[in-house]
């Protein structure tokens, strides 16, 4: 019996894990966090983000539980983690992922149509939410990322789907011409980053905004238009998963002919194991390509070597990093 009430919780922990996820998502959505870097009781900050206080003081109570709120008598306040990631404009900010955790929420709840379909019926995602969001993930690894990449030689480097240019940032700053290649849109938001903007999470620091004179933009769709040429390093981060075998395969052809002759292009993307199932993050992103999009899921190293080999590259090879792994092809 005792095997049996063990093997319920390990279910319960599976399918009740959306409780806490729905908490902070509306909590951030509330911008809770903001108003708490002070003590504050329920009933104080309903007035301040015009909500029910017996709602309010529900939430903060769950919050509690989490971990995210301290709470002595009748007042709340943030933990030290919830101060350090989730007040807007603190450096390491996180607040724009689970925005669009928002969106992913939605999409989520439409994979039984899914399954049917094979395709998302989730309706838009909330743009900035997602190049931001990417952003705050970003700034956490990009530096231990860019260590990992051969930069001897290079001059000159296209971040190839760039978002909001965190990476271009930090090859910027290795004295690199970078071309960041993305849609208009997203290229205005990157702009926003790159330029310091009040509105933008990123606080350049100590003389680092000349970076943005070594970072220019092109504007497009990278499968269908030109990505330009000459470049030592195209760095393909995080893109590769929202697309099909074959058009990745298409997309690495044109990456290999923008290249110079000793040119070479470094992938980025989230990790799963040959069989698709480990680690479970990686399993369960494929997910999130399912009900997001028309035909990506998360692909292993041995496929993307694979692509790239069959694509012309040599020295193929890949290495774990961070929460992901690089993959590495030269010309």
């Amino acid at each position: 019996m005792a095997n049996i009430i063990e093997q319920t919780k390990e279910i319960r922990k599976i399918w009740s894990a959306y409780q806490s996820s729905r908490v902070l998502i509306t909590a951030n959505n509330f911008r809770v966090f903001d108003y708490l870097e002070k003590p504050m009781t329920a009933g104080t900050l309903a007035k301040k983000i015009k909500t029910d206080c017996r709602a309010t003081e529900i939430l903060l109570d769950a919050l509690a539980g989490t971990g995210l709120l301290k709470k002595q008598k009748d007042r709340y306040k943030n933990t030290s983690l919830a101060s350090r990631l989730l007040v807007h404009g603190k450096p390491l900010y996180q607040g724009d992922i689970i925005r669009h955790a928002e969106h992913m929420w939605r999409s989520w709840s439409h994979l039984d149509a899914a399954m049917k379909t094979g395709k998302p019926s989730g309706g838009k995602r909330d743009h900035e939410s997602f190049i931001l969001g990417m952003h705050n993930l970003s700034v956490l690894k990009v530096k231990d990322i860019v260590k990992e990449i051969d930069l001897a030689g290079v001059r000159t480097a296209l971040d190839l789907g760039g978002g909001p240019g965190t990476y271009s940032i930090e090859l910027a700053k290795k004295g690199i011409q970078v071309t960041l290649f993305d849609t208009p849109e997203t290229i205005k938001l990157a702009k926003r980053v790159i330029n310091n903007s009040p509105q933008s999470p990123l606080r350049l620091r100590g003389g680092e905004g000349g970076v943005k004179k070594n970072i220019s933009f092109i504007q497009g769709d990278f499968l269908h238009d030109d990505i330009g040429t000459g470049y030592d390093l195209i760095f393909v981060s995080q893109i590769l998963h929202a697309y099909s075998d074959k058009d990745n395969m298409s997309l690495l052809r044109k990456c290999r002919k923008a290249l110079n002759s000793s040119g070479r292009v470094v992938v980025q993307e989230f990790l799963i194991d040959e069989s698709r199932t480990k680690p479970v993050q990686g399993a369960l992103f494929a997910i999130n390509m399912l009900v997001n999009t028309d035909g990506g899921r998360t692909y292993s190293p041995g496929e993307m070597k694979r692509w790239m080999l069959k694509t012309g590259f040599k020295d193929v090879d890949h290495k774990m990093v961070a929460d992901g792994v690089l993959v590495r092809g030269k010309k």
